[in-house]
């Protein structure tokens, strides 16, 4: 099959799809029938087929139940319908591993003690309870290992993922998932609407599930149904992998309905240089900025700082807003995005604090770095020149979790007035306020102590560093907030 027939399969996901024909590559994972090829792992909730329709059907005092194909899979793209009780947790395991004996996993330094057949991985979670507010059907959770991802440590606004949740989830009907798993990359649709989209890479292959939740020991919840039908199935390979490779690029650096409503604009259109200009001067770089697939990438300078195409920074000043970027870094590799940036100040020199004729523009900055082999993260004070850190002021949390180099990660910062967060793959790692006493504190022991009002300035621009290694940048987005 060519490769814009499959392209076609992937942008008209959400419409109605022909019979499928063997040459398609899908496979229907249920019969229809019975559950023939299927098997129960976990709790002890019942599974029929009624109609066409596998039901699941919630019963107390046991864990919670997992209905798989006895295969797994790695690259795929996955379809199915279902309709959940709105009392009953439920969701589809993918990527997901049971083992048939109790053992202990380590994840993100942690032991996690597993009971034999239990269950473990990614879940697209169903969640349609609107008595609690959290529509976050189509997010992932990492069932039995590091709990919520999307909304979460890899990113997603709970509150914007809730508010897009409850415009496109339809409640005690038929909803549709869709998931796309390519290598580290994930995404998911409910209802035809983009949810999930994000990397990891802690299990490429594995089982699929579809659960019911446990309801413990409350027997008024005995009988409660999570009921799936239409479940499909296609291992991506060859020029299918390519196909859904060229998908991503064409979905990012784009906004949904959901984030215009909520006021975010694209800070990079994705192809061109509009809306930037060099730190410098008026005009964007001449060299040492690369455009190309959605991706903007400083280009490689063996790590001269602002030596090659030198910093860009946005045409427009920014007060109080949210910026969130994807950023991907190379082995060694040290980059920025700085805020509230002068560039009619002078650079200075990183060690004395002075003026210097060479050197970035002056600017709050969120550090990127490859933590483990640049040197920079051993200089400063208490690594506050590592990943996410307020430059060499204020440092990251330890809980920080940042993907593997050569993965994507997402950067948000959040300013309302004084007040400023820092946050990583979903979950928040610094905070500060720039009028402060605190603030100051840090500014004085800093290289920054010679710049009169450093970071209290009232407005200032978006500026990405060239600091002469490959690092790349997709997905900015800002939207302007009040002070409060």
């Amino acid at each position: 099959m060519k490769t814009n027939q499959l392209l076609s399969l992937f942008v008209a996901a959400t419409l109605p799809l022909p019979s499928l024909r063997a040459e398609d590559g899908w496979i229907n994972l249920f019969n229809g029938k019975n559950l023939d090829g299927w098997e129960q792992h976990g709790g002890a909730a019942k599974y029929t087929v009624v109609d066409g329709v596998i039901v699941g059907e919630s019963v107390p005092d046991t864990g919670n139940s997992f209905l798989c194909p006895k295969d797994s899979f790695g690259d795929f793209e996955l379809e199915l319908e279902y309709q959940v009780d709105a009392a009953l947790n439920s969701g589809v395991m993918f990527r997901s591993e049971v083992f048939p004996d109790a053992r202990t996993i380590r994840v993100d330094g942690k032991d996690i003690k597993l009971p034999a057949d239990r269950m473990h991985g990614y879940q697209c979670e169903i969640d349609m309870d609107p008595k609690r507010n959290r529509m976050w059907t189509a997010g992932v959770y990492d069932e039995a290992r590091r709990n919520w991802l999307y909304p979460g440590r890899l990113g997603g606004s709970a509150d914007q993922f809730t508010e897009q949740g409850r415009k496109i989830s339809k409640p005690g009907e038929w909803n549709k998932l869709r998931l796309l798993c390519v290598g580290p990359a994930i995404k998911i649709w409910l209802n035809g609407e983009p949810r999930a989209d994000f990397s990891d890479a802690m299990t490429l292959r594995g089982r699929i599930g579809l659960q019911v939740h446990g309801v413990g020991k409350d027997k008024s919840k005995t009988g409660l149904h999570a009921k799936f039908r239409n479940i499909r199935l296609r291992e991506i390979k060859g020029e299918a992998k390519s196909a859904a490779i060229t998908d991503e690029k064409q979905t990012s650096n784009i906004l949904s309905e959901a984030e215009k409503a909520a006021g975010w604009k694209l800070l990079w259109d994705g192809k061109t240089t509009e809306g930037w200009r060099s730190a410098k001067a008026d005009a964007f770089p001449n060299r040492g900025w690369n455009i190309q697939d959605g991706v903007l990438a400083v280009n490689d300078n063996k790590g001269e700082e602002s030596t090659g195409g030198g910093d860009i920074i946005t045409r427009e000043r920014y007060s109080s807003f949210e910026l969130v970027a994807d950023f991907c870094i190379t082995p060694g590799a040290n980059s920025g995005i700085k805020y509230f940036v002068q560039p009619n100040l002078s650079p200075i020199d990183k060690v004395t604090g002075k003026p210097t004729g060479v050197g970035s523009a002056i600017g709050c900055e969120f550090q990127i770095l490859d933590d483990a082999r640049h040197p920079d993260a051993k200089l400063g004070r208490d690594g506050n020149r590592t990943i996410g850190s307020l430059y060499d002021l204020k440092t990251a949390a330890a809980t920080k979790a940042p993907n593997p180099i050569g993965e994507w990660n997402t950067a948000r910062i959040v300013v309302r007035g004084p007040h400023v967060e820092h946050w990583l793959n979903g979950a928040k790692i610094l905070e500060y306020d720039r009028n402060s006493a605190a603030f100051r504190e840090l500014v004085a022991a800093s290289k920054y102590k010679n710049i009169p009002g450093f970071g209290e300035w009232p407005d200032g621009h978006i500026l990405l560093q060239d600091h002469g290694n490959p690092v790349s940048f997709r997905n900015l987005k800002i939207r302007t907030l009040g002070n409060q």
